[in-house]
């Protein structure tokens, strides 16, 4: 699909000082999410799942406790909403730090589960607060692989965040893909992809306490190389076909299972 001509340019660095956002860490590292997450999660699970008819795979492979990372494909605003509605788990997410400004918006974020991180700079804060929520809460934390948005429709980039975080902390990593199946009808406003969101089976890499930047994007790779194959196979056999397949293999390693066991 080739690129959008009309896009908008996009505003990579934030000007406000860092310590604006000492206490959106604060709070993520020492309280879980309150009432809002779930507020928000009742709002907009009628959205994701009526009007972009959401379709999820493999949420069983999202561990129902104990520290992890998501790592999915990054399309949408709504990527958040497509990743959590179906796991029960509280999911903590990092976000570009230009949304936290209005007040009432940011209450939303805060109290939800959203933390910052600092676009066009270094930010180790953003990383702390993920490692403390891992130590503190057992928590699930969800960063985008790509690091942003994709503006091109179609997968982006691996950066090295994700690599970073799984080297560093040792969690399990999911990967994720988020596949919409576009309209036939573009010229419509009033219509909206189907959405397909798969769940792959939990990655752990070594701990490794500095690691380099070779090895945080060769962890990144390896994981959205997982990602890719995810969605190009939900892209080209259809969500029907790849739940099936995810079903037989589930299917196959418990009766194999059962017959060790026995």
């Amino acid at each position: 699909m080739p690129p959008p001509t009309n896009l908008k340019p996009s505003v990579y660095k934030d000007e406000r000082p860092a310590e604006y956002f000492d206490k959106f860490h604060e709070r993520s590292r020492t309280k879980d999410p309150d009432a809002a997450y779930e507020l928000v999660r009742g709002t907009l699970t009628p959205i994701a799942v009526g009007l972009y008819r959401t379709r999820a795979i493999g949420t069983e492979n999202v561990p129902a406790k104990g520290p992890v990372l998501l790592a999915p494909n990054h399309f949408s605003q709504m990527d958040h909403f497509f990743a959590g509605v179906f796991i029960r788990r509280k999911i903590r997410f990092m976000a570009k730090s230009q949304i936290f400004g209005p007040k009432g918006l940011t209450w939303i974020f805060t109290h939800g589960g959203v933390f910052p991180v600092r676009r066009g700079y270094r930010d180790d804060e953003a990383f702390k607060t993920v490692y403390a929520i891992f130590e503190n809460m057992q928590g699930a934390v969800l960063v985008y692989a790509e690091g942003g948005r994709s503006r091109t429709g179609g997968l982006g980039e691996p950066r090295p965040g994700i690599g970073k975080i799984a080297l560093e902390s040792g969690v399990p990593v999911v990967p994720v893909a988020i596949h919409a199946t576009r309209s036939n009808r573009p010229w419509s406003k009033f219509t909206f992809p189907k959405v397909t969101v798969q769940f792959g089976e939990p990655i752990s890499f070594p701990v490794v306490e500095e690691p380099t930047r070779e090895q945080q994007m060769e962890t990144s790779n390896v994981v959205f190389e997982h990602v890719a194959r995810m969605y190009n196979g939900i892209r080209d056999r259809g969500w029907k076909a790849v739940r099936r397949e995810v079903e037989a293999k589930r299917t196959k390693r418990e009766a194999e299972a059962a017959s060790s066991s026995g």
